[in-house]
């Protein structure tokens, strides 16, 4: 179990929902994995040529970590950005799966992106449109 932070005058006000539930969790005792949530997304490069990378699924990936460190949502106890393997979805992509939930997506540009991190990693709510 992490070590609970500590704060001079209380408990904190400014955290975003994932690192509010971690230091709450963190403080009642209750045992919370390291992280809330990954985010995978396929970086894979095929040689047929129909495979994620094809799509600029690196350069997005990089572009949620950064956003994800921006909006103070990535790290322990909150969310990790990770590049996978091809997670065999070549035809639906480019792909990202986000656990422990296991919802699939796909995305095209920042914006999607943008509405993945803000709607499903820091406030919980799954993107339907870009679900698959």
């Amino acid at each position: 179990m992490v070590a609970a932070k500590t704060f001079p005058h209380g408990q904190p006000r400014c955290l975003s929902r994932c690192a509010r539930r971690r230091y709450d969790a963190e403080n009642s005792g209750v045992h919370m994995a390291y992280y809330e949530r990954h985010i995978f997304f396929c970086t894979n490069i095929r040689d047929d040529g129909n495979c994620c990378e094809d799509h600029g699924a690196s350069e997005l990936r990089g572009y949620a970590k950064r956003r994800a460190k921006e909006m103070g949502i990535h790290g322990e106890g909150q969310v990790r950005v990770n590049t996978a393997g091809c997670l065999d979805r070549c035809n639906e992509g480019p792909v990202a799966v986000v656990y422990p939930e296991a919802v699939w997506y796909t995305y095209q540009d920042e914006r999607d992106i943008d509405e993945i991190l803000e709607e499903h990693l820091r406030d919980g709510r799954v993107v339907d449109r870009l679900r698959i």
